[in-house]
């Protein structure tokens, strides 16, 4: 049986997994960035096989990304707008 990490949340069944390489790559993270979500419960997953390998609900990864857009404008709308672009 595949084993929650915190903050899961049991999806509908219809739902497509990412693996831990898609979800770096969709938010320009490193794997461990990725990793580090998880363990926080920020980003929602399952260990699935014999391996325990981490999967993301689909549905888990576009909440995530509303939340983190959400926490942004609200930031904005606060006149904090200095304080979100980092020096590249």
């Amino acid at each position: 049986m595949a084993r929650c990490a915190p903050g899961c949340h049991h999806r509908a069944m219809k739902d497509k997994f990412l693996t831990i390489a898609e979800v770096a790559e969709n938010l320009q993270l490193s794997a461990q960035g990725v990793r580090a979500l998880i363990q926080s419960g920020d980003l929602p997953a399952i260990q699935v096989g014999a391996r325990r390998l981490w999967r993301v609900p689909e549905s888990a990864f576009d909440a995530y990304i509303e939340r983190q857009l959400k926490a942004t404008r609200d930031m904005v709308a606060a006149g904090a707008a200095g304080q979100l672009f980092e020096k590249e």
